[in-house]
């Protein structure tokens, strides 16, 4: 399939009723429903019992991002509220991990809510810390695309800006949950592994986990290891072109320890489970950068995949997934690095042919939306048969709702 095919979005829709949506979580993470389509067909689980529903010495990756508190309010002097929604760091810094870690000043791109009400140079918001008063002022420089480049500066240079958005920002629930986010979405709306700081939205199928969960995979003899994909904003946006191929896919930052993609080298013969479309679709782009630098390896400086990447000509050329991870690793070697930083707009859809993963484990998703869309390109029009199957039996869908595991032999 390249890029001059059509694809309909209408194809991908479904009617998905209010009450199916959760607005909260189970008490347990566990207790969720798990939807299991094989071979055999589709059946109803509960999440605990996973790994007996997957083969011994499988692999599973894991996406070890963490939500940060990324929406901040300030309230005019007339009482009206602007919303900044931070999505990337933007100025000098553009390493999320070291823009946190920056004192008295960082610059992000962000998303501004009523915007048309901000009339001043800057936005100012008073909170206590410690036995201080402390100033955080928010000056708007200029528009980018749909959002604005946002320049935050504080008087307390002991403070990081991560410490600066744990004690004022807001976790930032999914819109379509149309609720205000409680304390307890705080470590809800957070996988128990996350680590590495700058998502805006949760890797959600990664919510179910526990740790008697991750006990009972060692015993079973199931691997797993962590990829770092920071999710964006635009994983929320629905695709509003008849054709999905106009749709523009969004960018969004990974991080892959050398040792993992050794991992992965030494579990194709295995089953290669993504904990998540965001995983997924960083296993998937790790692949397309190895052809790429097989490929092209001259004008491949870095690991940067564009969305149309995997469907050009120039690229398809049927090389196999050792080689290409092995191009990765030894452009880790030929370079001195341990760690591969890059970025994808990867967009996968039906007709995309998977080069790393043989299972996903995931929640349901939006009607026409490129998680949906990436779902069908893995188990084809069995994703019509599975979401009526899930909405039949009682399911719970989106971010807080049941899982579902999906595998091919």
């Amino acid at each position: 399939m390249f890029i001059s095919d059509t694809i309909s979005i209408n194809d991908y829709d479904y009617d998905l009723p209010e009450k199916s949506i959760a607005k909260f979580p189970l008490e347990k993470r566990d207790d969720s429903k798990l939807l299991l389509l094989n071979d055999e067909g589709i059946s109803t689980h509960i999440f605990r019992d996973i790994p007996d529903l997957l083969k011994k010495d499988s692999l599973l990756i894991f996406n070890n991002t963490k939500v940060i508190y990324a929406r901040i309010l300030f309230r005019k002097p007339s009482g009206s509220l602007i919303e900044i929604f931070c999505l990337e760091p933007a100025g000098d810094v553009r390493d999320a991990q070291l823009s946190f870690q920056q004192k008295v000043t960082s610059t992000w791109k962000c998303f501004i809510g009523n915007n048309k009400r901000w009339k001043e140079d800057y936005q100012e918001k008073v909170f206590n810390y410690q036995d201080k008063t402390i100033t955080l002022k928010a000056e708007r420089k200029e528009a980018v695309e749909d959002a604005w480049i946002v320049e935050f500066s504080w008087n307390e240079p002991t403070l990081s800006f991560a410490e600066v958005l744990e004690l004022i920002g807001l976790i930032p629930l999914p819109p379509y949950l149309n609720r205000n986010a409680v304390d307890s979405d705080k470590i809800r709306y957070q996988t128990i592994y996350a680590r590495m700081k700058g998502s805006v939205a949760a890797p959600t199928a990664g919510l179910h986990f526990t740790n008697e969960v991750f006990n009972r995979l060692k015993k079973e003899r199931i691997n797993v290891d962590y990829i770092t994909l920071h999710v964006g904003a635009g994983t929320f946006k629905p695709v509003s072109t008849e054709d999905a191929t106009e749709h523009i896919m969004h960018h969004e930052k990974i991080i892959i320890e050398k040792q993992t993609i050794t991992n992965i080298i030494d579990n194709l013969n295995n089953n290669i489970i993504a904990v998540g479309t965001t995983s997924a679709r960083t296993l998937e782009s790790l692949y397309w950068f190895g052809v790429k630098l097989k490929v092209d390896k001259d004008a491949c400086t870095s690991f940067n995949i564009s969305q149309w990447d995997a469907y050009a000509k120039a690229y398809n050329k049927n090389i196999s997934t050792t080689i290409a991870l092995q191009n990765v690793i030894s452009y880790l070697d030929n370079n001195n690095l341990h760690t591969l930083y890059g970025e994808t707009q990867l967009m996968i859809v039906p007709g995309y042919k998977f080069r790393v993963i043989t299972g996903i484990i995931t929640n349901f998703h939006q009607p026409k939306s490129t998680l949906l869309l990436l779902i069908a390109a893995f188990i084809g029009e069995q994703w019509k048969d599975a979401y009526t199957y899930a909405l039949a039996n009682g399911f719970r869908f989106l971010s807080y709702g049941d899982s579902c595991l999906f595998l091919k032999e």
